[in-house]
């Protein structure tokens, strides 16, 4: 059985999987396939949202340099250097975004490299932590995650990042954590304004961003006297790229850990621990909850009670005919999947990454490992938990209010809307909004 990709479909296609089937719904993406569907006469597409910056008619690449803009909040990021990158992206070359990325992040680097000759260790500390962030940049969105750039480009961020840190005096220190038969690594953020104990934010990163892209949250946390610790779990940062360690549904095995490590540090009281999961972190952690209960406070950001069902639901409601395929015939979906990959980038690119991430042979592979990501036991979790949601949230809307009924643990629930500017998925482009109202939380239950 075939599946025919008519124009429509197509279209559809276009503008993205997953976080981009969701960006369909948007305005700017709606207001995009009107131009290429309507008939003269038709009225004008609605005025875009301001978060719809009309740079890159990629609608997950127009989110993903929102992120980088807003990088500017915890000076990882400069404005004109983001936009001055964003303007040499070409979105019908697959290699653009990650080249224009490395490059902007080689003459920042260079800059600090200038910079640190003549004992100017200030600026070049700040140069190597914009470098830093936009060498993770090109990553974000590489059309290749095999290819010998991706691991090149990766280390250059951790030598960069690790340089700023020294040079700004960051209070942060490399650590390794045991892992099965390796070590995940990452960084103990050790608060200056902290009393002999005090509490630690455990930062859970997401699918697409690495943990060091926290740095507001972190920031914050540091002021407020709370110690952080970030980690490179697998199937993200260089856990994935450098040792190849996929995602895996079973997340307390990655939590626990991490939480082992973490309670041997100096200063770190073990009775105030706090996990803070961000994006797909938003899936993860309750997971880890439920079996971890030397955690005390539970922050998913956003929400989400059913990873597995949300990346169906996202599938079932573009592409109905092909998903009737997977279970009966997996060949055929992966020839129609793979069909649709050779015509548009945005899915070349989701499925390759996915797949990579995932630990997944094929498109069908990728699906089933997914569908593993459904096991919703919240009703295990004793931690107090802050449900965080957006009105505007993209990737698993509607998760995140069902993961706060189906809760039985003491628990809140804080909505961001339009009126806020915190409506976006993990609230972007709303760093302070988002860290006044949790950290306002954070105080007052750890």
């Amino acid at each position: 059985m075939s599946v025919t990709l008519n124009r429509r479909s197509l279209l559809h296609a276009g503008l993205g999987i997953t976080g981009g089937l969701a960006l369909l719904r948007t305005p700017a993406a709606q207001a995009a396939l009107a131009q290429v569907t309507s008939t003269p006469g038709q009225a004008s597409p609605p005025q875009r949202p301001w978060y719809e910056l009309g740079l890159l008619a990629d609608p997950v690449m127009e989110n993903q340099l929102l992120h980088f803009l807003a990088a500017t909040y915890s000076a990882q990021a400069d404005i004109g250097e983001v936009l001055d990158t964003a303007s040499r992206i070409s979105i019908d070359d697959d290699w653009s975004w990650p080249t224009e990325w490395v490059r902007t992040a080689d003459r920042v680097r260079a800059m600090g490299d200038a910079s640190f000759t003549r004992n100017h260790t200030r600026s070049a500390g700040k140069a190597y932590l914009r470098a830093a962030n936009y060498y993770r940049a090109a990553l974000i969105h590489h059309p290749d995650p095999h290819h010998a750039s991706v691991l090149e480009t990766g280390r250059k961020s951790v030598v960069t990042y690790e340089k700023a840190l020294h040079l700004l005096r960051i209070p942060a220190t490399p650590i390794r954590i045991p892992y099965e038969n390796t070590t995940l690594p990452g960084y103990f953020f050790r608060s200056p304004c902290a009393r002999s104990s005090a509490p630690l934010l455990i930062f859970q990163q997401g699918r697409d961003a690495f943990p060091e892209e926290s740095k507001y949250v972190i920031d914050d946390a540091l002021e407020r006297g709370y110690h952080c610790l970030i980690v490179h779990a697998p199937g993200q940062g260089m856990a994935i790229r450098e040792q190849n360690l996929p995602f895996r549904p079973d997340w307390e095995k990655v939590i626990t850990p991490v939480i082992n490590f973490a309670v041997r540090i100096a200063g770190v009281d073990a009775r105030r621990l706090a996990v803070l999961g961000w994006s797909m972190g938003g899936a993860l952690v309750p997971r880890a909850a439920a079996f971890e209960h030397r955690i005390k406070l539970l922050i998913p950001n956003p929400g989400v009670l059913n990873w597995g069902k949300s990346s169906f639901d996202q599938f079932n409601a573009y592409f109905p005919e092909m998903m009737r395929l997977l279970d009966t015939d997996p060949a055929a979906f992966d020839a129609a999947m793979y069909q649709l990959m050779t015509q548009v980038f945005l899915y070349r690119w989701y499925m390759r990454d996915s797949m990579n991430k995932h630990g997944a042979t094929s498109p069908s592979d990728l699906m089933f490992k997914l569908r593993e990501f459904n096991e919703p036991i919240v009703h295990r979790i004793r931690a107090r938990t802050l449900v965080m949601d957006g009105t505007a949230e993209a990737y698993s809307g509607g998760q995140a209010k069902q993961l706060y009924d189906a809760l039985t643990c003491p628990k809140d629930y804080m909505l961001f809307t339009e009126e806020d500017t915190g409506l976006l998925h993990c609230q972007e482009a709303a760093q302070a909004v988002a860290n006044h109202r949790m950290f306002d939380w954070f105080d007052e239950n750890i």
